[in-house]
């Protein structure tokens, strides 16, 4: 199964990610806007990783407050999985 999600951030410097899940496995992430640098090291670290491993270790990771960009990916897997 093969599905694409927009998903709009929330409380973080990204304004949005954008990725693939096919048969359960992350693939090309993109952040729109943020840390340059830091939302470009996590999309490719995503690459590859199944939906479960992603939330198990990327839910929770702070930056701003209770939140970070990995948290949101964390988030926008789980609501669209």
């Amino acid at each position: 199964m093969e599905k694409h999600v927009s998903y709009k951030t929330e409380g973080v410097c990204s304004r949005g990610i954008e990725f693939d899940v096919i048969d359960g496995v992350v693939h090309n992430v993109v952040f729109i806007g943020g840390c340059k640098g830091n939302t470009q090291g996590v999309a490719r670290l995503a690459e590859g990783m199944t939906t479960e491993e992603l939330i198990k270790r990327l839910k929770g990771i702070e930056c701003r407050g209770n939140n970070s960009c990995p948290n949101q990916l964390a988030l926008a897997i789980e609501q669209n999985l």
